[in-house]
This record gives C-alpha cells, sequence and structure tokens, in this order.
C-alpha cells in the first residue's frame, strides 16, 4: 500500500470564496475552489492531481452509470479560535472507504496517496474553513468506476477523487421518524455496510413516501421481520430506555458509523450502561407507551447527533419527552469539544493538519 508519492497541482488563478453567502449554506451545494482525483489505469493508481473545481469529461458508457460501482465517505474539517484546522478520526474513514471498495470489487486506494492528497487539498481551500461552532468543511471522497463499455463485468479504470464543501448544520428544527414495515435498506449478505452509492439511491422513494406523511426521515426494520430496529435515514440510531443507551450491533446491513463508535466509548467513559444488541420495534412501542423511552437520537458525520421528537408506527405517533440535558446533547457537546479542539482529548482522535 506504501507507494511514492509525486503529485501534480494547478491551482485556481482567482478564488470564488467571495461569491459565497457562508450565513445562508444549503448542505453540500456550494463547493471549494479545488478538487483532488487519482486514476487507476493498467493496474496501478497513477499520479495523483488537485485541480480547479469543475466539470470533468466522462464517456456515456462509464460503468459507474450502468453498475453502479461507487462508493464513498464522509468527513469533515473543523478550524478552532486559533486558525488551526482538524480533523476527526479520518484513519477510520480511509478504512472504511477501501472496506467498501473492496465489497464492490474497487481497488484500494494507498494511504499515504489519502492522506497527503487530503492535507495538501485542504491547505490550498484553508480560507474556506471557518472557525465558529457549527461551522465546518464537509469532505466527500470517493471513487467510480469509469471504464468504458456495458459489459457487466467490474471496471478496469476507476477514479477516486475528493471534493469539499462548506457546512452549517445538517437539520434544523425538530426530527420526526416513522419506522419501516415494508421497505429495506439492506438485505443479509448484501451492501448495506459499505457505503455505496446505490444504498442511498434505493432509500429515496421511501423516505419520499414517509415525508407526505409528516416523517422526516425512516428509521430502518430488518428486512427478514420488519420487527428490528436497525439504522435512521442516513444515520445510525440510539434509543435511551431508562438509563441505559441501546443501539443495534453491527452486520453485514449496518453501517460502522465512526459517529456511532465515539458516542459507546463516551458513553462508558460516563459510566452510562450501553447495550449493543437487537432492538425490536414491540420494545420500543412498549418503553414509549410506558414512559420509559427518555430519548432516540440519530448520530453521523454530517449530522453529528439529532434527536427525534416523535416516531411514528402502524397509523400510530409516540411522542417523546424534551430532553434539555439529554444523552444527545452531552455526546454532541464532548464531540464538538474534541472537534473544534475546546476540550481535552484523551482518545487521540483530533488530526491536525500543519
Amino acid at each position: 500500500m506504501n507507494t511514492a508519492m509525486a503529485m501534480k497541482i494547478t491551482k485556481r488563478e482567482t478564488s470564488k470564496i467571495d461569491e459565497v453567502d457562508f450565513n445562508n449554506l444549503a448542505f453540500g451545494s456550494v463547493f471549494t475552489d479545488h478538487m483532488f482525483f487519482c486514476d487507476y489505469v493498467d493496474g496501478k493508481w497513477q499520479e495523483p492531481q488537485i485541480a480547479p473545481y469543475g466539470p470533468m469529461s466522462i464517456d456515456p458508457s462509464a460503468k459507474v452509470f450502468h453498475y453502479g460501482q461507487a462508493v464513498f465517505e464522509g468527513m469533515k474539517a473543523f478550524k478552532d479560535d486559533d486558525g488551526k484546522t482538524w480533523l476527526f478520526r479520518p484513519e477510520e474513514n480511509w478504512e472504511r472507504i477501501n472496506k467498501s471498495s473492496t465489497r464492490l470489487a474497487i481497488p484500494e486506494f494507498p494511504k499515504n496517496y489519502f492522506f497527503e492528497g487530503l492535507e495538501t487539498l485542504l491547505k490550498l481551500d484553508d480560507a474556506w474553513i471557518k472557525s465558529g461552532d457549527g461551522n465546518s468543511l464537509y469532505i466527500r471522497p470517493f471513487v467510480i468506476a469509469t471504464q468504458s463499455g456495458v459489459s457487466a463485468s467490474p471496471s478496469d479504470n476507476y477514479r477516486f477523487m475528493i471534493i469539499c464543501a462548506p457546512a452549517q448544520a445538517y437539520y434544523s428544527g425538530e426530527v420526526s421518524v416513522l419506522f419501516a414495515e415494508k421497505y429495506s435498506r439492506a438485505a443479509d449478505g448484501g451492501v448495506g455496510y459499505a457505503k455505496a452509492a446505490g444504498n442511498y439511491a434505493s432509500q429515496f422513494y421511501p423516505t419520499n413516501l414517509a415525508k407526505e406523511e409528516g416523517y422526516q426521515q425512516i428509521v430502518w426494520t430488518d428486512a427478514s421481520t420488519h420487527q428490528y430496529l436497525e439504522e435512521a435515514g442516513t444515520m445510525n440510531v440510539f434509543f435511551r430506555v431508562g438509563d441505559t443507551l441501546i443501539t443495534a450491533p453491527n452486520n453485514d446491513r449496518i453501517l460502522d458509523g465512526v459517529t456511532r463508535k465515539s458516542i459507546i466509548q463516551l458513553a462508558k467513559d460516563r459510566d452510562i450502561t450501553v447495550e449493543v444488541r437487537r432492538v425490536s420495534v414491540s420494545e420500543i412501542v412498549t418503553a414509549a407507551q410506558s414512559g420509559q423511552l427518555k430519548e432516540i437520537f440519530g448520530a453521523g458525520t454530517a449530522a453529528v447527533v439529532v434527536p427525534f421528537k416523535s416516531f411514528g408506527y402502524q397509523g400510530k405517533d409516540y411522542d417523546l419527552p424534551h430532553q434539555e440535558k439529554g444523552y444527545a446533547s452531552q455526546f454532541k457537546k464532548a464531540l464538538k469539544d474534541i472537534q473544534y479542539n475546546r476540550a481535552n482529548d484523551p482518545y487521540g482522535w483530533r488530526y491536525e493538519i500543519k
């Protein structure tokens, strides 16, 4: 995996940053001045490049369009009050994109290419990373199959890219969710644990149906029985019953979330009882009816931690009690304090861009 690193850099002549209203950003809609890319040709990764962000030419028969060979990651860069830039557990993202790639028969990307390319890109576009609570730079590494031809076989050629978008809060307002009864996000033996592009595309239709009923997201259930709760939209999901924190275990249907594993560690260090096990719909409904269900919240890179105000199941809505200082707010604050370099990091999760 260790390959000699050389990189071609072409800088944008004039930055477009002055055209951006940083106080009114729609998530993932505005991108920085530069992008990183590297092509896989003739069985090896070629010289990486950084170039001005913009359209690229790709053949209409490229296999990504026909067979969905594409995986991605989500990361963030944070700037502290002293102007230093930090990443949060970036090695986890490098490992996971390669795990996703392997599942879709895509060659792994070298670690030194990933980190040197990412750091160089962030230094070039440093002005786009704004300090202040809630501000960040969303980082999107991804790989697509670029070989021309519509034969149903893995591509021989790929392009690895990193693009970046300044970001604020992902969700605004309160969130209501619907427990899935018909549609599934992933099945046993499938690609649910990978950040495969098709996993997210298949969620759009049932999520649109849920939105028509007044919900913002779906909490997905297992494909076999729809009796066990697994993920919330594009996030991992946690349930607080009494003072116990419960979340589903990783398997080949559930994404190994970086925020998820960080919250589990934070909870254990606060002597909060954590149960990583299957969570049944009936258990959560019963807990809601008895008043034992205190919180449900989603966790992920883009959203960090999102508390839910209610959930719907079988035509009935269950309101959750408002928690001024609940687990969700505690974990969100603890994570952000580490990410923004406002608190000690005993775990070594912060990674400085020097």
